[in-house]
């Protein structure tokens, strides 16, 4: 059964055992899901309300945007599972000829690179929620503007969780141009991830107190 098709019940549980998958890769893309759906929420209690006319088209865009993220990252949910799995294969393919570690080692580094896009495509996914919360801040349905900054923390919590997968998985790479590539998305990744909470919080506080 996909991960996907399981009860909140039985994923949790088998998250929380021995089991190695689903593991924090899949948490955070459930994460940034359950962002994009509020993202989705908010957009769609704002959608032909006359107080909000003026932000129709991009509440309309936002919804388009936000339902095709969460899509996009409830399938990666299992892409991360079936990531990890590949790079188990890896490791137990046969060792006993020199051509056979030769095989064995190119299939493990794959499967690391696999293990890193996996994460880093959630991240991706996480980043892009966070935008969209941020800019529905003050042209959306003020009585849903808790569930906008809920949606942003959800998205930066996956995005978060779905980096620091793809940094456990770094050192075991031994391409350094890509190792140096991956460690500066990442630190372009958290920054604009950090601002864009910051923005989104700021501006729901406000709406909050006002």
């Amino acid at each position: 059964m996909s991960l996907t098709e399981m009860t909140i019940k039985d994923f949790t549980e088998k998250l929380g055992s021995d089991a190695p998958a689903p593991g924090g890769g899949s948490a955070a893309a459930l994460s940034g899901a359950l962002g994009a759906a509020l993202v989705s929420m908010v957009c769609n209690l704002t959608a032909g309300k006359p107080k909000y006319a003026e932000h129709e088209p991009l509440v309309k865009k936002t919804l388009a945007d936000s339902d095709d993220l969460k899509l996009k990252l409830l399938d990666a949910i299992q892409k991360d599972t079936d990531a990890f799995n590949t790079v188990m294969a890896a490791f137990g393919m046969p060792k006993g000829s020199d051509e056979e570690k030769a095989s064995r080692s190119a299939a493990i580094q794959a499967a690391y690179k696999a293990a890193i896009a996996s994460p880093q495509a959630t991240a991706e996914y996480c980043l892009a929620v966070m935008k969209l919360a941020e800019s529905l801040v003050g042209k959306s349905n003020v009585s849903a503007v808790s569930d906008l900054s809920v949606g942003a923390v959800q998205a930066y919590a996956g995005l978060k969780g779905a980096v620091a997968n793809v940094k456990i998985n770094l050192p075991f790479v031994k391409d350094a141009a890509y190792v140096a590539e991956k460690r500066a998305w990442i630190a372009q990744s958290e920054e604009s991830a950090a601002r864009l909470l910051q923005a989104a919080e700021n501006g729901v506080a406000g709406q909050l107190l006002s």
